[in-house]
Formats: C-alpha cells, structure tokens, sequence
C-alpha cells in the first residue's frame, strides 16, 4: 500500500509539472476544476498547487484508510493524463516548430 501512495504522489507531481508546460506554452487548462482554481488564486501557481495538495490529501486518505483498489484506479486516472499530456506536448511542440 506504502508503494501506491508513493506511486500516486509522483504522479500528481508528473502531472503538476506537464500543467505547468502547458500554462508556459500558451495552452489553457482543460479540467474546469483547475482551471477555476487557476484564474481565481493570487498566481496561477498558488491555484494549481492547491488543487495537487488536495488530490495528494486525497491519497493520503485512501492509503490511510485502507481504500487501496481506489487508490490503484486514482493511480492509473493519472498515469493516463500525464502520458496524454507528454504526447500533446511533443505533438503541439512538433507541429510548432513546422
């Protein structure tokens, strides 16, 4: 169980960090949720850190409570929205440089 916390932490660190090319690179976020949290803190980063914080907080609450089928399914909802967004990134980077 210790694993997939571990797992799901880097995770949300993997997706805050593509979020993060995205917002550089010009491109708006696509999760309504984020995106208000963006536009609505202080700085862009402040919102986005706080929605990584509750989703880690989150987490921490299946892994504390023993909910580790949820916690694997949370692991593999965001293992697919990191690769999508490396392969948008590289696709928006290639299409770019044409």
């Amino acid at each position: 169980m210790n694993s997939l916390l571990i797992q799901y932490s880097y995770l949300q660190m993997l997706d805050f960090m593509t979020t993060v090319a995205f917002l550089v690179t010009g491109v708006p976020e696509g999760n309504p949720f984020v995106r208000f949290a963006i536009l609505h803190a202080s700085h862009p980063l402040s919102g986005l850190l706080l929605v990584k914080l509750v989703g880690v907080a989150l987490g921490v609450y299946c892994w504390r409570y023993g909910r580790e089928r949820l916690l694997s399914r949370m692991n593999m909802l965001f293992a697919v929205v990191v690769v999508w967004n490396m392969v948008a990134l590289i696709v928006g980077s290639v299409r770019g440089v044409g």
